[in-house]
């Protein structure tokens, strides 16, 4: 980076760097995002690279870092990279979606200033426009704890980023006008691990040490199970909690999740399998990465380590052993059970239920019967600036109503510091998956069949885990509790990447009446305008 940009983006910064702690360190980083060729399954596809890298780089932080982050679009469509768990604290200026930020025009640049505010864990950024993540231009987002806040495991000898999703040899674009006709995609063509085919990404160890895996399924359609030729994993962290650590043979990783896992090396010095699978699938497509001993002689060799298929009761017993280790520091000393979150009192339920539908003769999902259909302004722009027409609280209902499926802009009204109870059903035959952008939440209960208030019987109020991403199980529910302390307008939305671009999401808009800077920076000096917020001014310097 040179002098001029780094005191351009600093500058950006400052000019909101009051209302933060100025203490803190600052990370620079520079991004130039291409097309260009890449070969994951063995044909060539045009791919979206960052400096060059398919996946794009690593993001390296720690508690309360500073990033600022120069993204120059060189692609020739518009784009936004979206920071997936990454909460934003009274930040969504930052989001990095379509409901938030005006894209980055071809051949322009913008430059992201967020803050890891009171995070630690395993996460991932991803494009959010145009169906790109079919392209690439994701990448691993890791927030280590501070120096002196304890872990609750020793150092590992490695910390590796896998990144597995499901993955189709048909560009982006071809995906994209596929949905734009109103079709359905086939299934995926394969299964990438770290952008690699089979056995294309290698794993170094030495034997005896013990190894950090930080896992995201960034894919596109299928839940994964990830599993390892001879050896266990324990699961020591997911989505920024430090969970009670379980030893599994293999792991169910569901759409957006991502988790770490310790892996020792304690085997024989020679290559093994990494499996990844998917799941709740007639037609089971695999792939598989190397643990590589360093000391190894020997190639891989012997049967690919099966795993679960479709065992719908596998997972979810699975799901429900992950706990929060409640003695655990989280990204502050004090321990992450010192929070009661089954002592508050739930003040509103929202019941979310997906479907879908034909809509005018094409291929639509809908959330609560609403298909979100994106505006010509981003909302959060057209929020602050007062403009009216471009959407309407209240346009999705806090319970699924009954009726066909329809088009709107739908956005849902929320105060600030209400506690809430959300439930995500699923009629459906398919497993779900949900995120909330700004939040993490805690997945109090999930269970086959019809929620009814008397499932609440059956919540974990102790020690369910805080995470920002849960999947529903056909047929089935899942309940989350969550205390609204984040200002701003919030993507709600269906990880199954084709069902959100055909309108399975929608925007929670977290409103404090009081307007302070206290609860929400101010918006930033660079932020891009467009649509009906051209012509408007963001702030002086």
């Amino acid at each position: 980076m040179t002098l001029n940009t780094a005191t351009f983006a600093l500058l950006c910064w400052l000019s909101i760097s009051i209302f933060v702690g100025a203490d803190n360190p600052y990370r620079f980083f520079t991004w130039n995002v291409t097309f260009g060729d890449i070969y994951p399954l063995g044909v060539r596809q045009q791919g979206i690279l960052i400096n060059g890298q398919f996946p794009g780089p690593d993001i390296y932080s720690v508690t309360n870092d500073n990033l600022i982050i120069n993204v120059h679009n060189s692609l020739t469509e518009p784009f936004l990279i979206s920071w997936n768990g990454v909460q934003q604290r009274r930040n969504s200026w930052e989001d990095g979606v379509s409901g938030t930020n005006c894209p980055i025009p071809p051949g322009k640049n913008f430059t992201y200033i967020l803050q890891v505010k009171d995070q630690i864990g395993s996460y991932f950024y991803f494009p959010s426009l145009y169906f790109h993540k079919a392209a690439g231009g994701f990448g691993g987002f890791r927030i280590l704890s501070r120096p002196l806040i304890p872990v609750p495991f020793s150092e590992p000898a490695g910390d590796y980023t896998v990144l597995i999703g499901d993955w189709y040899k048909a560009n982006h674009s071809a995906l994209r006008a596929r949905l734009d006709g109103g079709t359905k995609l086939p299934f995926p063509d394969g299964i990438l691990i770290n952008g690699h085919g089979p056995n294309g990404a290698y794993f170094t160890v030495d034997q005896g040490k013990t190894y950090r895996l930080r896992i995201s399924n960034v894919g596109l359609q299928n839940s994964l199970n990830i599993r390892i030729q001879g050896h266990t994993m324990k699961l020591v962290e997911v989505e920024g909690t430090h969970t009670l650590q379980n030893t599994y043979s293999s792991i169910d990783v569901h759409l957006g999740q991502s988790l770490s896992v310790l892996v020792t090396a304690d085997q024989a010095p020679k290559d093994y399998y990494i499996a990844v699978s998917t799941r709740f699938t007639t037609t089971v497509l695999t792939t598989t990465a190397v643990l590589h001993y360093s000391s190894s002689g020997q190639k891989v060799s012997g049967p690919i380590p099966g795993g679960p298929t479709t065992q719908i009761d596998w997972s979810l017993n699975q799901a429900r052993s992950f706990r929060t280790n409640l003695t655990a520091s989280g990204p502050r000393p004090n321990p992450q059970g010192s929070y009661h979150y089954g002592m508050i009192n739930v003040t509103r339920t929202i019941q979310l239920s997906s479907s879908a539908a034909q809509v005018n003769g094409k291929q639509r999902y809908a959330v609560n019967s609403v298909s979100y259909v994106e505006p010509d302004t981003p909302l959060k722009l057209a929020d602050h600036f007062k403009i009216g027409g471009v959407f309407r609280l209240g346009s999705i209902s806090d319970h699924p109503p009954g009726g066909k499926e329809y088009l709107d802009t739908s956005v849902m009204a929320a105060n600030y510091r209400v506690f809430v109870e959300i439930v995500f059903e699923n009629s459906e035959d398919i497993v779900q998956s949900w995120h909330l952008d700004g939040y993490n939440f805690w997945v109090v209960g999930m269970d086959g069949g019809q929620w009814r208030p008397d499932s609440r019987k059956g919540y974990n109020l102790r020690d369910a885990v805080s995470r920002c991403t849960a999947q529903v199980y056909p047929k089935s529910w899942t309940a989350v509790y969550l205390m609204l302390d984040n200002v701003g307008m919030w993507n709600v939305r269906s990880e199954y990447w084709a069902r959100r671009y055909l309108g399975q999401q929608f925007y929670l808009r977290v409103y404090s009446p009081i307007e302070s800077i206290r609860d929400e920076y101010p918006i930033p000096k660079n932020a891009l305008l467009c649509g009906r917020a051209s012509g408007h001014h963001t702030r002086p310097l």
